[in-house]
This record gives C-alpha cells, sequence and structure tokens, in this order.
C-alpha cells in the first residue's frame, strides 16, 4: 500500500525534578544540601532514510514520545537525560505544523535531519539554592513539562524528470523502456495507482525518473487520482508530457496537451512554468507524419514521437532529455519556516480585583514561581516572597490599591498584603 499523507502525534520527553536532599555522614556536621538536577528529556528528530519510499508505517502507530529526563539525585548527582526520539522518514518528506499549514522542515536529502521539538529543561535540585544567608533551602525546582503537537507528514517525490499525461498513454512503458523500473502496465485506464521511479543511464550519467498517475480534467480541483499525485511533480526538474498522438482511444491530442497544461498550471504556476519537452507516443500507429506537423503547428511545439512498444525514437527523447536536464539548475528545496512549538515563555503578570475585593495575581511568571513553591517550607516561602519584590510584583499591587490585610491570590497560593 502507498500512503504519501498522514498526520501523527509527537511528544518530547518532559524535564526531570531537581530533588531535594542534604549530606549525611558520620563525624560530618552541617554537610550541607546536596539535591542534584534533573535530567533534560529527550528530543523529537526527523531523518530522511533513501530506503523508505512509503509513510505507510505511520498508519498504524500515530503517537511519538521521546523518553523523559530522570530526576535527580543526592550527592549533587544530575539525572539521566531522556533519550532522543529518531524518526525515520522517506527522503523528500515535508513536516508542516497542522495549525498554519507551515512547512518546518524538507527532508530532501538522505540522512538530512531536523530537530522539531526540543525536550524539557531539568529543575535545579536544592544545592542550587543555597546562599550565605540560606545555607539549608529545603526546596528544589520541577522539571519542565511538554506538550503533545500534532504534524502532517506529506512524502513529495525526489525526481529529476517527471512523465504526466492522460490515463493509458503509455507513461508506464515508457519508464520500463527507460529504466529497469517495472510497472504494471495494462490496457486500461489508471493502471498506475501511486509515482514509480526508475534511474535512466545515460552513457556515464543518470537522472531519476517519475511516471505520475495519470490526469484527467479537473485533476487539480480533487478529480480523479491527479489531485492525489501532483504533488510528487512538484521537485522535478523537468516535465515530458506524453500525448498519444495516434488517437485511438477517440480523443484529440492537441485539446489532451492543452487540459494537461491547464490542469498543471491550476494546481500551481511553477509547475506549468517547469520546461517540457512533448513527447508523441503511438506513432507507431500513424499512416504518416501528417497528424505529428498537425500537432506541431496548432500547439507552437516541436515533439519528439516515438513509440514505446518498438522502441523507435526512443534515444532521440532520450538525448533531448538529457541536453535540457544538463542546463538546468538543481532543483531547490522548499521553504523552511523558522518555527518553534514551544511558546516563548511568558515572564509577564496582571493583577485584577475581585467582587469581595480579593487581588488576583496571574501570568507566565506567577505559574512559573508558584508550581516551584512548597508552601510548608519556611525557605521556599522566603524565596518565593523575594521573587514578588523583585520581579515588581508586589509594587504593582501597591499601585491597585492594596493595603495591609488584603488577600492576595497568586495560584493556588493565598495570603494576606503586609507594607
Amino acid at each position: 500500500m502507498f500512503l504519501d499523507k498522514v498526520k501523527i502525534y509527537i511528544k518530547a520527553g518532559n524535564g526531570g525534578d531537581g530533588v531535594v536532599s542534604f549530606h549525611r555522614e558520620k563525624y560530618v556536621m552541617t554537610g550541607g544540601p546536596d539535591g542534584g538536577d534533573g535530567g533534560r528529556g529527550g528530543n523529537i528528530v526527523f531523518v530522511a532514510d533513501k530506503n523508505l519510499n512509503t509513510l505507510i508505517d505511520f498508519k498504524y502507530k500515530k503517537h511519538f514520545r521521546a523518553e523523559n529526563g530522570e530526576n535527580g539525585g543526592a550527592a549533587n548527582c544530575f539525572g539521566k537525560s531522556g533519550a532522543d526520539m529518531y524518526i525515520k522518514v522517506p527522503v523528500g518528506t515535508v513536516i508542516r505544523e497542522t495549525e498554519n499549514n507551515r512547512i518546518i522542515a524538507d527532508l530532501s536529502e538522505d540522512g538530512k535531519t531536523k530537530i522539531v521539538l526540543y525536550g524539557g529543561r531539568g529543575g535545579k535540585g536544592n544545592a542550587r539554592f543555597a546562599t550565605p544567608q540560606r545555607r539549608a533551602p529545603s526546596f528544589s525546582q520541577r522539571g519542565t513539562k511538554t506538550t503533545e503537537y500534532q504534524v502532517e507528514l506529506e512524502l513529495k517525490t525526489i525526481a529529476d524528470v517527471g512523465l504526466v499525461g492522460f490515463p493509458n498513454v503509455g507513461k508506464s512503458t515508457l519508464l520500463s523502456v527507460l529504466t529497469a523500473a517495472k510497472p504494471k502496465i495494462a490496457n486500461y485506464h489508471f493502471t498506475t495507482l501511486s509515482p514509480n521511479l526508475g534511474v535512466v543511464k545515460y552513457y556515464e550519467n543518470s537522472f531519476v525518473l517519475a511516471d505520475i498517475p495519470g490526469l484527467i480534467e479537473g485533476a487539480s480541483e480533487g478529480a480523479g487520482l491527479g489531485h492525489d499525485f501532483l504533488r510528487h511533480i512538484e521537485r522535478v526538474r523537468l516535465i515530458v508530457h506524453i500525448v498519444d498522438i495516434s488517437g485511438v482511444e477517440g480523443r484529440n491530442p492537441v485539446d489532451d496537451y492543452a487540459k494537461i497544461n491547464d490542469e498543471l498550471k491550476n494546481y500551481s504556476a511553477k509547475l506549468r512554468a517547469l520546461p517540457q519537452i512533448v513527447c508523441l507516443n503511438k506513432a507507431d500507429l500513424l499512416p504518416d507524419g501528417k497528424p505529428i506537423t498537425e500537432f506541431e503547428k496548432a500547439t507552437g511545439k516541436k515533439a519528439c514521437p516515438v513509440s514505446a512498444a518498438t522502441g523507435k525514437g526512443i534515444k532521440e527523447l532520450l538525448d533531448t532529455v538529457w541536453r535540457t536536464l544538463s542546463e538546468l539548475p538543481p532543483a531547490e528545496p522548499f521553504d523552511e519556516e523558522e518555527y518553534s512549538f514551544e511558546e516563548k515563555r511568558d515572564n509577564g503578570f496582571e493583577i485584577e480585583r475581585a467582587d469581595d475585593g480579593t487581588f488576583l495575581v496571574y501570568g507566565g511568571l506567577i505559574d512559573m514561581l508558584a508550581k516551584n513553591v512548597v508552601v510548608s517550607d519556611i525557605d521556599s516561602n522566603r524565596y518565593f516572597q523575594k521573587k514578588l519584590i523583585d520581579c515588581g510584583v508586589i509594587a504593582a499591587l501597591r499601585e491597585k490599591g492594596a493595603k495591609d490585610g488584603d488577600i492576595v491570590e497568586i495560584g493556588d497560593i493565598e495570603f494576606e498584603f503586609i507594607e
């Protein structure tokens, strides 16, 4: 089964908590605090792997979580950092965040890596809070807890040349003639249900050729199979447009040529602007060269007549493709946006007064301080109050009219305001 678009959930590891510990040893007095820091959580890392060609593995596994960091230990022992999670995807996979559809990674080369989520920071142990005035802090800091996010993986085939055209015009047959690929070939529409790749050998050179499932009118709007697979020619540098010049299907070759180009233009102006080589297949079925001349006159394009079935004209087509391809610049990767899932730390706060006169203090700074306070510990409360003063919370309360005896709520902590 071929799968080229899927949504998954990723989560970096939580940071480990710092620990409260005091050095205790026989004949050693006042050993002091020795609580170690927690370990960093594991990152989420995507890796491009040339041995993969589909996203089918992600159909059955949707959640990927990196290892959490371990808590700190006594004797100033740091907690072990969580192992990074490496997620292998096919070369050509584009990673998008689903909220705004922004590209955050384009893994267009084998072995390319991208850290999409960073692990949570480890919390500090109580040894980090010791000062000459506070020699035995009995509180520590918790590690940062991470959030799970959804991302979309989209595979865009890596190929130099893309074969496009209506169904049953001979794209798969031509691919099998030019390369060692063995696509499914039959005399009915939509034989090809997924992109086929093959490597074309041209003397000492080579390039990758992709057979894209047949397009039909309206493909750019979702009709037929083309809408699902047009993305696979977004990376190609050159398009070989296959047209059935024999007309055995009852279609007009000139109309077919125009309709396919309209679909490319409607899907992406970039695709329509790509260089094209027109290949008139099934030329062996023509009684004479008149249809070829009429086609070139009507379209204004010089065409390469071939017969994929007999091999006639294949060398001339290959010469034209390589000559054109060698003059084109290499394909450029999609633009990655500087994007971080992790919200920027909010160090602000706001104060409101409730109907009963209580002052409510909230904000990112308050959340960060409140979650690391041990209410029952005197040193921890002193540290908390000092931070409130240093960060301007107490001064802001005075400006809001707080007086002695007023109740202040900060998170789950409630206390009386004292001048």
